[in-house]
């Protein structure tokens, strides 16, 4: 068997802008250092499609889709919130990246490849059900949730969050939903400066002070999670993957290396491993600065091809 990844090449249309941190240079920067190593060969390379309009409703209500519809501009940009911006072509990478998410629980529930990891953008983590945030207009990892519970009926989704800024968009869609358990690392205090409290008995919020070690950090997430997501038994485990934790992003101050985001996958395919017959689905979220994205992202991929 083997790790699926998602890409598409229009996913690096959506631009926001010269100066904006969310950038395509994200994605490009990732795919050309796979190149560059012997993760190329073992990944099998999945171009998807796009999200339908009846599976974002599974999430997403209709006038929330229909006001991202109206608001899209035929040129230039438009600002959603003081970070996002829409231009020609952003609902259409939106739709690979959610579709991606889509078809990757597809493909990993009928056994088509053990895991797999979608690098697209935009990200998804910060859309609420009907608010577009914090770089993200449809939220891919609730999607993912959505499609293993409502179309394949599975029982228990695990999703694990170890992006930097919290999954607040997450939080809004899963919480209350004992079928989901949702476990979050993120620094704290730090935007999106919502839903740290927790607010349902389904969600576990580990906050990380700024400047914390990335040995304080392997101890306070594994004592918050790891009984938990044992306990949970989950089916599937989906992991909102953002490396922007690393001591070199700029959007942050936390001081993960390339060895822990080795160490995390590593807990988590062994949750897959002993409760979801090693089915897990990951999906890119944050992280600014090119390399320590790029050996982020191979380290987490070192640990998903060796399952």
């Amino acid at each position: 068997m083997t790790t699926a990844f998602f890409s598409h090449d229009d996913c690096q249309k959506h631009n926001m802008g010269p100066e904006h941190p969310e950038s395509p240079t994200r994605l490009a920067a990732i795919i050309s250092y796979i190149a560059d190593t012997e993760l190329e060969e073992k990944l099998d390379w999945v171009r998807p499609d796009e999200i339908t309009r009846d599976q974002l409703t599974t999430v997403h209500p209709e006038g929330y889709l229909h006001q991202l519809d109206i608001m899209q501009p035929t040129r230039g940009r438009v600002f959603t919130d003081p970070d996002t911006a829409m231009m020609p072509h952003t609902l259409r990478a939106a739709r690979l990246a959610a579709g991606a998410n889509v078809q990757a629980v597809d493909m990993v529930l009928s056994s088509q490849v053990t895991n797999a990891f979608v690098c697209a953008r935009p990200p998804g983590h910060h859309a609420e059900r009907s608010k577009s945030m914090g770089f993200c207009f449809y939220n891919n990892i609730a999607l993912a949730a959505m499609r293993a519970l409502k179309f394949h009926h599975l029982e228990r989704v695990a999703i694990v969050d170890f992006d930097v800024h919290q999954g607040n968009g997450t939080v809004d869609v899963v919480q209350g939903d004992g079928r989901v358990l949702m476990c979050s690392s993120f620094q704290h205090p730090f935007y999106p400066h919502s839903h740290v409290h927790r607010q349902a008995e389904n969600i576990i919020n580990t906050p990380i002070a700024a400047g914390t070690s990335a040995s304080d950090y392997r101890k306070k997430v594994e004592a918050a999670w790891l009984h938990a997501l044992q306990d949970f038994r989950p089916q599937l485990v989906l992991v909102s993957a953002g490396f922007d934790g690393h001591r070199r992003d700029p959007l942050a101050e936390l001081n993960l290396e390339s060895e822990d985001y080795l160490w995390l996958t590593e807990m988590l395919t062994s949750v897959a491993h002993d409760h979801a017959g090693d089915r897990l689905i990951s999906t890119l979220e944050g992280g600014y600065h090119l390399q320590a994205l790029a050996e982020g992202v191979a380290a987490h991929l070192e640990g998903l091809t060796a399952v």
